[in-house]
């Protein structure tokens, strides 16, 4: 019977793991835009600015400080994207480990594993499910933020 929860289990993890491919899969989708607009628009005007920074006339201070300031939109860009994907797989963990933790304690009242593995599946799938639906809605608000055109 080991043998065989032991499969079930390996099933299931397998199931786990495409289910949070997804997430990812729809986050580089719809995040695409935002990375292209910071990988190109925003590094070009930050070159094209520290470009303008390099003149004889000027110390070396105050290039380094001119070049600095050129890099502070893409910066904070990065940083807001950064912060707000942290703040995206912090609440699909949370949601994941309370499916985790349901399927924990209904193993330790019930018997029957395979019925608290599709319990599992259910509440991973329906995380999932309204994770990915917050993924356009992370990306518009990051498309607000730096000013994009959806």
């Amino acid at each position: 019977m080991d043998h065989i929860a032991a499969a079930e289990e390996a099933m299931v993890n397998e199931r786990l793991r495409r289910k949070l491919n997804e997430v990812n899969t729809a986050a580089q989708q719809h995040l695409a835009a935002v990375q292209d607009h910071i990988n190109f628009t925003l590094q070009q005007s930050y070159f094209k600015c520290a470009y303008e920074c390099f003149d004889r006339r000027m110390k070396q201070e105050e290039i380094s400080n001119c070049v600095e300031h050129c890099s502070v939109p893409v910066l904070k860009a990065q940083n807001l994207v950064e912060s707000e994907m942290a703040k995206f797989q912090e609440r699909l963990s949370r949601s994941l480990a309370v499916c985790q933790d349901k399927y924990e304690a209904a193993k330790l009242q019930t018997n029957n594993s395979s019925a608290s593995r599709g319990d599992l599946e259910s509440c991973v799938d329906l995380s999932v499910k309204e994770s990915i639906d917050l993924i356009p809605h992370v990306a518009g608000k990051l498309k607000a933020y730096l000013s994009m055109d959806n």
